[in-house]
This record gives structure tokens, C-alpha cells and sequence, in this order.
């Protein structure tokens, strides 16, 4: 029999304090009914003090570990694919979830492609998995509070407006023979590399404000030229990625049934759906919680099951795309 990977648990974790577009309208000067039908928000959830990456992170790890059924000590490996703004700078943030989780017997690293992360750490997982034997189950788990780094009376900043607080994980199983990994695919375009950076500039700082160690904001060093190349390039590579992600597995376009994907505005987002051949009813908005970086992919994953959008049997394509600028994909047989 064919060696395979498969997510034998899901889990998420969000803080309880919500921020609706209402609460944001003042706070960005763009009217409610614009953050919520062009930008795609309704709500956000915000992190409290408390609420750090790891402590997010390991909350929903702790979730995923309790569906898949297993005992923590159980897991060999265990991959931080989060945010870089975590409780502390030049920091291994997945040895602390290794240490809340109980997961005693795994050795942890953290790997980053920002928003593009979890279908890339999926892939990355996939091949340890495959390689070492003795990887019987690994922990994938994510963390993200962007929204700290975003001022909002920065107009060059308002597409992360989006950005929310949360956690995500998955816990994968060697051989497993159910919710296999099929194919998985990513591109990256070097030429945006340095369009979002963290600066001290005065438009995108605002008011000085440290968090916790850091100092500045997130900012578009060259907002036309960001525009005009995510303009000509970002379906295009959406589509090649899903596309390249399907087909390692053996099907085509025509085989998907769900798409789980990062949170957009709303119009890039139909248009996308569009051009796989794929209607809304057989997808997830992220509407009530924003971008959560690479939470979205497990979050959607979970929403869509919910929902009884995903039945067993179905090609399930989970895609994301990161400042830097990467686009990935991992094609999933659920059930």
C-alpha cells in the first residue's frame, strides 16, 4: 500500500472580543457599509493581553489533539507555520506549544510563508512524515494578531484592515486512511518581496506605541507598483497553484468540491471561486472573523464541514497567499 498522510484533527481557538465594522468604521474613516460589503468585514475577533500567538495556538492545538484521539506524548513533531509577531522577538515560538500541548516526545521549529503558510507546512509535514518512520503523528498549529501592527489612518495599509486574531492547528497522521494529502503546489514572486514591511514611518506608525517588544507598523513601501503587480499576477497564480496542487493528485479542476482560502475583500474572492469553476455554496467567506494569516485554511476547513458544505469522498483544495510574495495550495481527499 502506498505510504500517506493524512488530518485526523482540526482545531480553532478565537478570543472573545469582537470587533464589528461598526467599531471600526471611526477608527479607519471608511464607511460600515464599505468594510463590510466591499472589504469583507463584519467582524473581527481581538486579542486580549493574555491572548498571545502560543497561548492562541495551543488552544486550538489542545482542540485538534482531543478530535484526533490521541495522547499528546504521541506526536514526534510539531510545526509553527504563524505569525512572526509572537510573544517574543528571534523567538522559537513552536517549542513553547510543544511545551503547553504536553507533546514531550516531539522536536518543534517554526517555518514561515506568512498567509500562504499552511498549505506549504501541510507539504512540508507531509515529506518528514513520509521520509522518518518514526513520525507516526505531527502537530501543526498557527497563531496570528496581526491587527496589532496595523495603524488604521494608514491608507496605504488599508487592505490588512482585514486582519484578526486567532489560532489554528491540525494534527496529522502517517498512513493514516482517512482526509489523505494529495498534492500540494506554491509559486513565489521576489519581485514584491520587500511592498509590505514593518516601519517606523510616521504615516504608518501613527501614534508611537511599542508591542510588547516591538516598535513600528506594518506599511506598502510602493503602493502602485504592489497594485499594479498583484494586478497582473495574483488569480493567475491562485489558478496555477490549485491547479498544479489538484493535478499531482490525479484530477483535474473539474474534480473540486470545496475551496478553503485565505480571506479578501469580497469581489477578488467571487472571482477567484469564478475562475476554478466554483460557486460560493462550495466555499467559506471569512466574513465574522477576517484574515486570520494562516489560520484560514483550518479555519475555513472547519466552517465548511459545519456547514455541510464538505461530504466524505469530496476534492478538497485549501490555498492561501502571503506578503513576499507566495501563493500555495494543498489538495486534500476528505473522508
Amino acid at each position: 500500500m502506498e505510504l500517506s498522510v493524512g488530518i485526523v484533527g482540526i482545531g480553532t481557538y478565537f478570543p472573545p472580543t469582537v470587533e464589528t465594522a461598526a467599531d471600526l468604521a471611526p477608527r479607519t474613516s471608511i464607511p460600515e457599509h464599505i468594510l463590510r460589503e466591499k472589504m469583507g468585514i463584519r467582524q473581527r475577533h481581538i486579542a486580549g493581553e493574555a491572548e498571545t500567538v502560543t497561548f492562541m495556538a495551543s488552544e486550538a492545538a489542545k482542540r485538534a489533539i482531543a478530535m484526533a484521539g490521541i495522547d499528546p506524548a504521541q506526536i514526534g513533531l510539531v510545526i509553527s507555520h504563524g505569525s512572526e509577531h509572537k510573544d517574543h522577538l528571534v523567538w522559537n515560538s513552536a517549542s513553547k506549544i510543544q511545551h503547553n500541548v504536553g507533546a514531550v516526545n516531539a522536536y518543534a521549529f517554526e517555518m514561515y510563508a506568512l498567509c500562504a503558510g499552511a498549505p506549504i507546512a501541510l507539504n512540508a509535514a507531509r515529506g518528514l512524515m513520509l521520509a522518518d518512520p518514526k513520525l507516526e503523528y505531527a502537530l501543526l498549529a498557527a497563531g496570528s494578531r496581526e491587527n496589532d501592527l496595523i495603524n488604521p489612518r494608514n491608507e496605504r495599509s488599508r487592505f490588512m484592515l482585514n486582519f484578526g486574531a486567532g489560532g489554528g492547528a491540525m494534527i496529522l497522521q502517517r498512513n493514516a486512511e482517512r482526509n489523505r494529502i494529495l498534492g500540494a503546489a506554491a509559486i513565489t514572486d521576489g519581485s514584491l518581496s520587500e511592498t509590505v514591511v514593518l516601519t517606523r514611518d510616521a504615516v504608518a506608525e501613527g501614534e508611537p506605541e511599542a508591542v510588547g517588544d516591538l516598535r513600528g507598523r506594518l506599511d506598502v513601501t510602493d503602493p502602485a507598483y504592489m497594485a499594479d503587480r498583484l494586478g497582473q499576477t495574483s488569480l493567475p497564480n491562485f489558478v496555477r497553484v490549485i491547479r498544479a496542487a489538484v493535478e499531482q493528485g490525479g484530477h483535474t479542476l473539474a474534480d473540486v468540491r470545496f475551496l478553503g482560502i485565505t480571506h479578501m475583500k469580497r469581489s477578488f474572492y467571487l472571482e477567484i471561486l469564478n475562475a476554478v469553476g466554483l460557486t460560493p455554496e462550495q466555499s467559506v467567506y471569512l466574513e465574522d472573523y477576517g484574515h486570520v494569516q494562516s489560520v484560514d485554511q483550518v479555519l475555513a476547513l472547519e466552517l465548511g464541514l459545519a456547514q455541510g458544505k464538505i461530504r466524505a469522498g469530496d476534492l478538497v483544495v485549501l490555498a492561501g497567499a502571503g506578503t513576499g510574495y507566495t501563493w500555495s495550495a494543498v489538495a486534500l481527499r476528505w473522508g
